[in-house]
Parts: C-alpha cells; structure tokens; sequence
C-alpha cells in the first residue's frame, strides 16, 4: 500500500522508534487488541535485524495487550517467536493469495507460500489462534483442492478491489466479472463471490467485505461472529 503511493523505499525503510512504541502500548488499557501489520508488513526481512516487532510484542506481553499479526511471512512460526507470542493474547493471521511458489514471486516479494502454510500448520499444532488470510482470493490464482487438503481449521477471506493498477498488475484474471462499483473500485457481483467462497471447505470462514450490502450478507448469514468479521478467537485474561 505504502509503495502503491509512492512512500516506501524499500532498499531503506525507516524503522519505528522502539522507544515511542513501548510509550504508546504503556498508554493503552489492559485487554486493548492492536493490530500489527496494517500500512506496511511488521516481518519483513529487515526485521530479522531490526528486532522492531520482537520487542514490540514483549512490550504488550508485559501490558497484557493483545495483538493481531497480519503478515505475508513464515517468521512467526520461527522459534525465538514461538517462545514469546503469548496464547492469551496473540492471533496470528497468515496472508496467502497463491499457494504455488513461482506464480507467486512474479507478483510479491514475501516468504513463499509453501513457508507460510507451514507456518500456519505449525502455529495451530501449537494452539495458537491462527488463520490463513485468503486477501485477496482471486479464483484463477487459487488451487482450491490444494487448499481444502491443507488441514487449516480458519480462514479470513477478502475478495479483489479492481482499480487501473490492478488490471495492470494481475495477469490472467476476467476483469469483465468485476461489475459493481463502490468505493472508488470494481467488485465481484455478490452471488459470484457467494460461488468461489463454496468452493473453499475450509471449517471455519470468516467473510471481511467493502461492498455494504455484501458485508450486512456475510455478517448475518457466513460469519461465525457477526461483530468481528476477523473471527478472533476469544480468551479470557
């Protein structure tokens, strides 16, 4: 997002002020959730160095502040994030478009999908709150059969936003379905989006939705919490 708007430089990100960080979770009351991984993705590969996202979490470890990870990498499953993501407070949700890796690289500079599944197949054998994050499902990137053999018991689901940058940007994708405008962007008619999301038989899926009308079908009718359409599960503190 932040490199779509020309504000990211990827050969030198800047880095958040660990300090200002710890102030700012120091401010929050007990039992807040805060997501990480909303602008730009809190594990990247500089973070391996950086140790920004490390320290945060103990810092809301030790404020007893929950946190959502959305993230396109395998790094939480990692061993030194295995031993401080707390089960009381961490959900971890795992971004995957298309689970075959080359296909992928041609569209995303992130661990490959094959290291993100493992990721989530390793953090539910532990009982953490995971969630593979179908964002965006495009039916022609994914092998839904593939998919539904996985064993993941959760799943979030976003469908594409079709802009000019993003006909320039996925190949191989029917854009002529994408006929309801909202928002500044095409959409999938919702009987459409209503067919690919049968085709995931997934257990558990939750439906996040632009489209107004869409999200009050989701709500009330898909998504096993109609006030969090991130299905995060619930712990007691």
């Amino acid at each position: 997002m932040l490199h779509f708007r020309g504000l990211w430089d990827s050969a030198h990100p800047r880095v958040a002020d660990i300090e200002k960080v710890r102030r700012k979770i120091r401010s929050l009351p007990s039992g807040s959730i805060i997501r990480l991984g909303g602008m730009t993705d809190c594990f990247q590969p500089c973070e391996l160095h950086y140790r920004t996202t490390y320290q945060t979490i103990q810092e809301m470890n030790l404020c007893r502040v929950s946190y959502l990870i959305v993230t396109k990498s395998a790094l939480p499953a990692a061993p030194e994030y295995l031993e401080i993501l707390d089960k009381e407070l961490a959900h971890i949700q795992i971004t995957v478009t298309c689970l075959d890796d080359t296909q992928t690289a041609q569209f995303e500079k992130a661990s490959p999908p094959s290291q993100r599944i493992r990721a989530i197949q390793a953090l539910q054998a532990e009982g953490y709150d995971v969630a593979i994050r179908l964002s965006p499902i495009v039916e022609e990137y994914m092998d839904f059969d593939k998919l539904n053999d996985l064993g993941i018991e959760r799943c979030v689901v976003e469908f594409l936003r079709v802009n000019s940058w993003i006909r320039q940007w996925f190949r191989g994708v029917d854009f002529s379905k994408y006929t309801v405008r909202q928002g500044g962007y095409y959409h999938l008619p919702l009987k459409e989006k209503q067919r690919i999301v049968e085709k995931i038989h997934i257990p558990q899926k939750t439906i996040c939705e632009d489209v107004t009308e869409h999200y009050q079908f989701w709500r009330d009718f898909v998504n096993p919490n109609k006030e969090d359409c991130c299905n995060l599960r619930k712990t007691h503190h």
